[in-house]
């Protein structure tokens, strides 16, 4: 799937499947919903839950449950976990609103973006995601929106809970001094990788032949000759909104690259067709649908140009001829990276890739072999430490095209037991995550029991992880 985004970094699967309370309330959102499976109330719906003022309902229960099984994901007592859980969130809430906590609008968008499009390519498209979730994209997109608003709001909590919290060097070597030498964390190998890339550019006549089929198909909207949704589902290349007519659903300025967003936001009309929109996904026309606040909707068909052959030789005799410069000693590849680059994303820092966890905010150049593209993963497993790569192709990720690159290993650490002298701040962030837990549970166990909260007979005789919940 084609998708708009700003940066070429994105938030990996792996990430995701880490985030285990965020997947359980994706599948609230997303999983399709039906009472006919629910043997177990024969009810339309009920609250089951009251934490505060806030209450959990018999359907969000439901929803997560069913939307499990069909994950496969098994979980010991779901009337029991599952509610809780939501309970615990309402806490954080609460809580977020009497210290006046902010989120990050912009980051809660492009997280929302990415998990989206992860379900997409989980369920094949964005059709079959539609249907297994009896819910529209747009629908969907907003409700990822508000999890990671709620998400947001927690990690605010904690870290106000624990900002205090500070680990000396004695403290972490006392803690791993009295744990068995193999029962130490695992450290995965780790590598920093950087990388000049070649574009290949679109010839003039595949350039015309591009344009004029973009003015042809603006003619016959403009005209009422056929529909932009039947044109977009016909023969746009982004797969994921073909599908949908061409639709991308109400979406803000920054969740697209700045020529896109600046033509979307310009529409006023919505029976005519904007111009052409040159992006680095490639042309684009688009049709305004609805604004909404400071969002918008639009239809879009995009066609991406076909690459003569020669020029992607071309590219890599450029990138050869660069690499042998460099094995010269006549520039540094990181000289090369900023002067000679297409890569905007990389060139300004050295050209070294950056790992971006939207889902915490962490940023990192190092990266697991798995959360590599794949292509530079294959390329970077049997190199050393300093080598440069031969010029070779590779899919870009972001676009879906197929670019040409240079990488180089700039650093790597394998897979090893953690000692003290290689990896203390690793032992020193698990020794704080550990103090960090012990004040956050101190803390839900207060709340909790200075909560009002009321629990529907049938729904307390269960063992919670928490005390104090049935008054």
């Amino acid at each position: 799937m084609l998708r708009i985004s700003l940066r070429n970094i994105r938030i990996t699967e792996l990430a995701i499947m880490k985030n285990r309370l965020f997947l359980l309330l994706a599948l609230v959102a997303c999983a399709t919903f039906s009472f006919a499976q629910n043997a177990r109330k024969n009810v339309v719906d009920e609250v089951i839950w009251v934490v505060g003022d806030e209450a959990i309902l018999l359907s969000d229960v439901e929803e997560a449950r069913v939307g499990m099984e069909m994950n496969g994901e098994a979980i010991e007592n779901p009337y029991a976990t599952i509610p809780e859980e939501l309970a615990i969130k309402k806490l954080y809430i609460h809580q977020a609103e009497l210290d006046s906590i902010e989120v990050n609008e912009s980051a809660i968008v492009k997280a929302a973006e990415e998990r989206l499009n992860f379900f997409i390519q989980q369920y094949g498209s964005r059709e079959n995601m539609e249907a297994m979730a009896h819910k529209t994209t747009a629908q969907m997109r907003e409700l990822f929106i508000e999890m990671g608003r709620t998400q947001q709001l927690e990690e605010g909590v904690k870290r106000n809970l624990t900002s205090n919290i500070r680990v000396t060097p004695a403290e972490v070597r006392d803690y791993f001094s009295k744990m068995p030498q193999d029962s130490l964390p695992f450290i995965p190998t780790k590598v920093e990788v950087q990388i000049i890339t070649s574009v290949p550019k679109v010839g003039p006549e595949e350039l015309n032949r591009i344009e004029g089929q973009l003015r042809e198909f603006a003619r016959q909207v403009n005209e009422g000759e056929k529909t932009f949704a039947h044109l977009a589902r016909m023969y746009s290349q982004d797969k994921g909104s073909a599908r949908n007519g061409g639709e991308t659903g109400l979406s803000g300025r920054n969740e697209w690259v700045p020529e896109f967003a600046s033509v979307a936001f310009s529409l006023t009309d919505p029976k005519k067709v904007s111009r052409i929109v040159r992006t680095e996904f490639g042309f684009h026309i688009m049709q305004l649908i609805e604004k909404r606040g400071d969002k918008v909707n639009v239809r879009h068909i995009l066609l991406q140009p076909e690459i003569e052959e020669s020029e992607y030789e071309r590219c890599i005799h450029r990138l050869d001829s660069i690499a042998a410069d460099i094995h010269d000693g006549k520039f540094t590849f990181e000289e090369a990276a900023l002067i000679l680059s297409d890569d905007k994303d990389t060139k300004l820092n050295r050209g070294i890739m950056a790992n971006v966890n939207y889902a915490t905010g962490d940023v990192t150049s190092r990266f697991e072999m798995q959360e590599l593209p794949q292509d530079i993963a294959k390329i970077v497993a049997n190199m050393a430490v300093g080598d440069v790569s031969p010029a070779v192709r590779i899919i870009n990720e972001k676009t879906g095209s197929e670019i040409c690159a240079l990488i180089k290993l700039k650093s790597r650490v394998e897979g090893h037991r953690a000692s003290m002298n290689e990896d203390f701040q690793v032992l020193k962030g698990i020794v704080e995550e550990k103090r960090k837990n012990e004040v956050i549970q101190k803390w839900l166990a207060e709340k909790i029991k200075n909560t009002y909260t009321r629990i529907a007979p049938g729904w307390r005789d269960y063992t919670f992880r928490y005390e104090g919940w049935v008054k």
